[in-house]
């Protein structure tokens, strides 16, 4: 390496060492390994601490400094990588204008440094002499002695909080936006910062005219003010453009939002803005402003696509807030089934169970396709993908939720094996409770299931032909029937059974005059054994219809679904002591069919189903017997004993546990918190019982829901009961039953029907999450991440 270049490395080298000693700056600290490193550390630390760039461009012109900027685009990885190259405009820098600059390059001076030099220095102390010397002249030749300890650190013009001064506007024709920053008012460009200098150099240099023409005093200010008075008129306008504007947007959405909610189609926009139109010609007739209003109905862009666009992003939008929430969670929980759509493509429907800041939530996080098979390991890949591609841990997984098919329980290949491989820890997993009741429903002996077929195959001779169909109705009606007709038996919804069979016992006279009308004859009506199957059966599924509605719907923890199934099988005990007694009370069909027609019951036989059936409820619902002590924690945390406890699947402390455990059994005020909780379950189940024996089951939707209150009671005690609270939220995770599925199936068949089978697979997996959600969209946010247009 040449002398000049060396020198002129430690000169800045040493500068910058010097100045690193006066700076905290991260950037001037650091240690960095490297010829290149170093030297951009020491350009970084001369430019930030001692401004030698601008004194040796202050020297020698801007040719020097564009010649320092070449170091950007060298980068040796050592000492020795650096060569001297031949084009390289700083290697060839002339150094004979600095050579004339330092005193020791000069045989007329002399310094004590040089003295010292002559007596033994080493090279390298020689160029440290040296860079100083070198540093004291580019210093002295500024007029200023170069005193690093009384050299300031250079601020920045941010860090100066500079204000905008209100004579300004007046001076310079400047006004103060809304970030505080100076707009011209002539030209509305807008400066960096609040500099008087950089206004007046605009003002000057750019407006000219204006200082000329409207001098400083009234001449200016009135012109001033006039430039103002314009600005805010233009602004006034622009901003009333785009609130109406935005308004018209939020209403497009709320529009398509309804619309999505009711499984209505995309063309019903246009059919909602008609009659929006129509209803307003005649609603506001007599309103001055019935112009405005008409003229931004007529505004409103519902068209099918824009609909379409509206609905794909509100469900992008509540999947976010989904996701937000996800991810500030410790437990979830997942609940997985697979349809048909109309297509006969395979969807799987995903929904999670978590306890967010606000209560319980159970959402359908994703609709996923199938394309080809539906083995357990297509599903497994389709769920993990859709999971992970929210950024969601799947650790986070606690409990699994399934309707027990092959595909989903079988050992190593189901999904529930494939993914429990994926989880770091032990899992909960759960066969369905209503689809293990309705199994248990179908242990019926064969004579009466028979006896459910002919009832079938008689509403199908009545009602599939529509002359026989017509006829029943108008029968019935002259009959002042209770029902005005029959209904069909859904196989696939079995609970259907039941409805089926109370209709067709109450119509059961209409129904032998009319078949006898037709000339159609079933010997089975007038077979008393038969009726008594019947009958016995209308009592049972009317028994099993109330438990499954009881089992439905949201807001059920997995405690109560399995304390409800085990009063079931008690009552099933009760019921055949019924039999046994021959009191039939709670077999109202069967007894009046007895004391109308003075019927000697098969007392034996029924019994025997009975008990039968109570057996298959036994032997099912094991997982959840198994762990009825954790997630009674839930309800009745002051009877917990922590032995009988599951702690494995939610990552608790349990030394921590015991101690919080012990504190809030001993503590009042907290544990009476648990004695009110059961008074409020207590009267909220007196509710629901009234409710459900009159069979007034719409009315239990509006009740205050169990997991609210759960959550309301746990989230008033404190953090510092953290490991409670942890398992208490993980238990009320837990989902029981995949109802919340087949529900959202029953939307996907209404939505992707045969008319609108063409819908494609995204498209109906944000219309199935609008409908199901109960998350809002932010309408607002939305509408002003777009642009408005007009509709045409």
């Amino acid at each position: 390496m040449d002398k000049g270049r060396e020198r002129m490395a430690a000169a800045a080298a040493a500068a910058a060492a010097a100045a690193a000693a006066q700076c905290r700056s991260p950037r001037c600290a650091a240690e960095r390994r490297g010829f290149r490193r170093e030297l951009d550390s020491w350009r970084h630390r001369l430019m930030h601490c001692v401004g030698f760039e601008s004194i040796l461009e202050g020297l020698y012109g801007p040719r020097l400094r564009r010649d320092l900027s070449l170091f950007e685009d060298c980068e040796p990885e050592e000492l020795t990588d650096w060569s001297m190259d031949e084009k390289c405009s700083f290697c060839n820098l002339q150094r004979e204008a600095v050579s004339d600059c330092v005193p020791s390059l000069d045989s007329s001076q002399s310094t004590p440094t040089e003295e010292l030099s002559s007596q033994g220095q080493s090279n390298t102390e020689k160029i440290e002499c040296q860079a100083e010397n070198y540093l004291n002249a580019l210093f002295r030749k500024k007029g200023a002695m170069f005193d690093m300890a009384t050299k300031k650190k250079q601020r920045k013009t941010e860090d100066e909080n500079r204000e905008f001064k209100v004579e300004w506007t007046e001076t310079f024709a400047f006004i103060q936006n809304l970030n505080g920053l100076p707009t011209c008012l002539i030209c509305q460009e807008k400066l960096a910062h609040n500099k008087k200098s950089n206004l007046e150099r605009h003002f000057t240099t750019k407006h000219v005219s204006f200082s000329t023409k409207y001098p400083v005093g009234d001449a200016r200010k009135k012109a001033v003010e006039e430039l103002q008075k314009s600005q805010e008129k233009s602004s006034s306008v622009f901003n009333y453009g785009m609130q109406s504007s935005n308004n018209v947007n939020i209403a497009s959405f709320v529009v398509s939002q309804e619309i999505a909610k009711r499984g209505k189609p995309y063309t019903d926009g246009e059919y909602i803005k008609s009659c929006f139109i129509n209803v307003s010609e005649k609603l506001f007739r007599d309103f001055k402003n019935k112009g405005d209003i008409l003229k931004k109905i007529k505004e409103l862009p519902l068209s099918a696509k824009t609909v379409k666009d509206r609905t794909v992003k509100m469900s992008s939008n509540i999947t976010d807030q989904q996701v937000e929430d996800l991810k500030l969670v410790s437990s979830l929980s997942i609940a997985v089934d697979e349809s048909c759509d109309i297509n006969n493509t395979a969807q799987v429907s995903l929904f999670v169970r978590f306890v967010s800041s606000t209560g319980p939530k159970e959402e359908l996080l994703g609709l996923l396709p199938l394309k080809g098979q539906t083995s357990g390991e297509d599903i497994a890949n389709s769920v993990i993908e859709c999971i992970e591609r929210h950024h969601i841990p799947l650790d986070k997984i606690v409990s699994i939720s399934t309707d027990g098919a092959k595909s989903m329980t079988d050992v190593r290949n189901g999904f529930v094996d494939i993914l429990k491989e994926k989880i770091n820890h032990e899992i909960l997993t759960y066969h369905c409770i209503i689809h293990q009741e309705a199994l248990c429903a179908q242990t019926f002996p064969e004579e009466i299931c028979k006896v459910m077929e002919l009832v079938i195959n008689m509403i199908n001779s009545i009602i599939a032909k529509a002359p026989n169909h017509c006829q029943f109705k108008e029968f019935l009606v002259e009959m002042e029937s209770e029902y005005p007709d029959l209904l069909l038996h859904n196989k696939v919804r079995w609970i259907s059974r039941g409805n089926v069979l109370k209709h067709f016992a109450s119509l059961l006279t209409e129904i032998k005059a009319f078949l006898l009308e037709k000339g159609v004859h079933y010997p089975e009506l007038m077979n008393d054994q038969w009726i008594q199957k019947f009958y016995f059966m209308v009592d049972v599924t009317s028994h099993l219809n109330q438990l499954n509605h009881k089992l439905r719907g949201k807001g059920n923890t997995v405690f109560s679904m399995l304390e409800e199934v085990i009063s079931f099988e008690n009552k099933l005990s009760l019921f055949a002591q019924d039999f046994e007694r021959e009191t039939l009370i709670h077999f109202p069909s069967l007894l009046k069919h007895r004391q109308e027609n003075n019927s000697d019951i098969d007392i034996c036989y029924f019994k025997t189903t009975l008990l039968n059936m109570r057996e298959a409820f036994l032997n099912r619902f094991k997982e959840l017997r198994n762990s009825k002590a954790t997630l009674a924690f839930v309800k009745k945390p002051l009877n917990a004993t922590v032995t009988e406890l599951n702690f494995s699947p939610f990552n608790i402390d349990i030394g921590n546990f015991e101690m919080q455990l012990l504190d809030l059994k001993n503590k009042e005020l907290w544990s009476s918190k648990f004695e009110r909780l059961c008074a409020d379950i207590e009267i909220l189940e007196k509710n629901k019982c009234e409710l459900s024996s009159q069979h007034k089951w719409s009315a239990l939707k509006h009740l205050e829901k169990e997991d609210m209150l759960i959550f309301n009671t746990w989230n008033s005690i404190p953090d510092s009961y953290n490991q409670l609270k942890k398992l208490a939220f993980a238990v009320l995770s837990l989902f029981g039953s995949t109802y919340l599925c087949e529900q959202s199936f029953s939307s996907m068949n209404l939505i992707k029907s045969k008319l609108r089978s063409r819908l494609i697979d995204e498209n109906l997996e944000s219309r199935v999450k609008l409908k199901t959600t109960t998350y809002k969209p932010d309408l607002p946010k939305l509408s002003k991440e777009m642009q408005g247009h007009c509709s045409h």
